[in-house]
């Protein structure tokens, strides 16, 4: 499906949105309920990852193809691990078979689990013979995807010691490893973060629980971006936020003060409205807690014509596509100028925007919802818009909502 998207008519803005449930709690939760069966969820995300998870924890014996779902690639690597007489080969995408998974394959074989790549060594497919996992210790670099971490953290309350991991060397993306914990803690599970170990314990049961999913942050970063690229005194609320939240891409309401955005608390409600216009030329944001937010800002910044240094991306060029040299190329396709290393991305200061460009998303949700409020400041066609799907299928309804003009070609 490609799109043609022109600005609303007027861009003072003034809109409410219902963001769908976190797709990083929703998998993490998913997993919990899969052990613990009496825990109930409410506010689900409706993303295709949270549905690919869902049907994946059904699966007993066979393949459970993942599609493009990294998170479910590696969370229920663990799960199916430690299931004892389950039997399945994971695989996904042409682009999963192109991602890492041995650093947890060799963390989960450290405990005594049982698998076998079916293909090229250290990325899947894996076929998986679910065992009783008795080793507790295991060690794993610090500086990896949280992901492979809150995997076995997840998985660790079903096993018969728990689990203890020590981290080696500096740890990156401790808010998603924090957001693991506190769920395993919300339902009971006594947990440990001390220095660079960390600890589970294991629990046979846990109480029944109603947990209600928050709106992913993620998905909001979109709307940050479209009020920071708005008139001033617009204004857009969504719903539904806490103010202390588990997510690390609430670090948002504090980003986008530098765009002029104010985040405003209600409630179950966040509203963002663009104060001011911006004064600075160049912004530094150090992303290492954050990273799947790192194209918003890039877009954000190319938009209001000020140049930008983002740094703790190493985990980019592992994702849906390589994200730092995709932004680089669709970024110097609308007029930008970029540079890329392999963890940051600097954007020079640029004044010229080239209208009527077709963005090519790489089967990457993020790169279609990041470009997508650049619409504000110039027309763009969008290829392969479908692909928003994996974590917000409401989103170009949304865009809509807004007064933005979205057109199939």
């Amino acid at each position: 499906m490609k799109l043609q998207l022109t600005a609303p008519q007027s861009n003072l803005l003034n809109s409410k949105i219902q963001i769908t449930g976190s797709k990083s709690e929703t998998n993490r939760l998913l997993l919990l309920q899969a052990l613990f069966p009496n825990l109930k969820i409410e506010n689900l995300s409706n993303s295709d990852d949270a549905q690919v998870m869902q049907k994946g924890l059904e699966v007993t014996n066979g393949t459970v193809d993942i599609h493009h779902a990294g998170t479910a690639m590696r969370f229920l690597t663990s799960f199916f691990a430690s299931q004892e007489g389950k039997e399945v080969v994971l695989t996904g995408s042409k682009r999963m078979k192109e991602r890492p998974i041995k650093v947890l394959v060799d963390a989960l074989k450290d405990l005594g689990a049982e698998i076998t790549y079916q293909g090229n060594e250290g990325y899947p497919p894996i076929k998986i013979r679910g065992k009783k996992l008795v080793t507790s210790t295991v060690s794993l670099p610090a500086n990896i995807s949280s992901q492979y971490i809150s995997s076995l953290l997840l998985t660790a309350p079903s096993l018969e010691n728990g689990i203890v991991i020590n981290l080696v060397g500096k740890i990156t993306s401790v808010p998603y490893i924090k957001m693991t914990l506190s769920l395993l803690n919300s339902i009971g599970i006594r947990t440990e973060f001390e220095g660079n170990q960390i600890k589970v314990y294991p629990k046979n049961s846990a109480k029944d629980e109603v947990l209600t999913v928050e709106s992913d942050w993620s998905a909001a970063s979109y709307f940050y971006s479209i009020v920071a690229l708005s008139e001033v005194g617009s204004e857009i609320k969504l719903s539904s936020y806490k103010k202390h939240s588990l997510q690390g891409d609430s670090v948002l309401s504090e980003i986008y003060k530098d765009f002029g955005v104010s985040t405003t608390f209600l409630n179950n409600t966040i509203k963002l409205t663009k104060e001011k216009d911006i004064s600075t030329d160049h912004i530094e944001v150090a992303l290492e807690n954050a990273p799947d937010i790192a194209q918003t800002i890039a877009v954000t910044c190319f938009g209001l014509s000020i140049g930008c240094h983002l740094t703790g991306l190493h985990t980019l060029p592992i994702k849906e596509t390589d994200r730092l040299a995709a932004m680089k190329t669709e970024l110097e396709k609308v007029g930008g100028s970029v540079a890329i290393t392999a963890e940051s991305l600097t954007l020079k200061q640029e004044n010229q925007m080239i209208p009527n460009v077709a963005i090519d998303t790489y089967n990457d949700h993020r790169m279609a919802m990041a470009f997508a409020p650049l619409v504000l400041k110039i027309p763009l066609k969008m290829n392969d818009a479908e692909v928003v799907s994996k974590s917000y299928p409401d989103f170009w309804s949304d865009m809509k909502h807004l007064g933005i003009q979205v057109k199939e070609l």
